[in-house]
């Protein structure tokens, strides 16, 4: 992919269906630093298991989105899949049924998880990979589900913020389909009577 300056910042995008173990190390490493904040701040788990982590780098049927400085430094990592069973969290049957046309032409992505660097997260590696997402997407006519927490979305605007980036590179629709509400119960005592 083109070499891509903004901010200071020189990076490539290469699409990756497998990453070498030190990349995955390194990316590893990463993951578990953007990630494992949203351990206290997620009811669902949001953090893959380092196993569950290096099976999906070496799943060919997920591709990485790895961002690079010239150095050849990974600064960034985005998944994307057409194979919704490689998302154990997310039900394949919902997204054949309500799109199926898409479905039947191979057409329907999940996007798993982006990450950039702590030194890079104010730079445009973020929106670099995304865009490379949305020019997959558009050349298939596709469809494109992702999921965000309550913290992601309430807090830092995960969704708001990628459907503006959507909607401003194609003509697209960008809709919430569904959400998940986890309740609990705290009890104080019996009832007074």
């Amino acid at each position: 992919m083109p070499e891509r300056t903004l901010d200071g910042l020189t990076i490539t995008i290469d699409v990756e269906r497998a990453l070498d173990p030190d990349v995955v190390d390194r990316f590893h490493d990463l993951y578990v630093e953007t990630f494992e904040p949203m351990a206290t701040r997620a009811v669902a788990r949001q953090v893959l298991h380092r196993e569950e982590f290096v099976e999906e780098m070496s799943d060919p049927r997920v591709l990485k989105y790895v961002a690079r400085d010239t150095s050849g430094e990974v600064v960034g990592l985005t998944t994307l899949t057409r194979d919704l069973e490689t998302v154990p969290w997310i039900s394949p049957q919902y997204f054949a049924a309500a799109y199926p046309e898409h479905t039947a032409r191979d057409a329907v992505f999940y996007l798993g998880f982006t990450l950039v660097a702590p030194q890079h997260r104010r730079t445009h590696v973020f929106r670099s990979m995304i865009e490379e997402i949305i020019v997959r997407v558009l050349e298939a006519r596709g469809v494109c589900g992702w999921d965000v927490c309550a913290y992601n979305e309430q807090v830092l605007g995960f969704s708001t913020m990628i459907g503006e980036l959507l909607t401003s590179h194609a003509d697209c629709t960008v809709e919430q389909v569904d959400a998940q509400t986890y309740s609990v119960v705290e009890m104080h005592g019996p009832r007074p009577a």
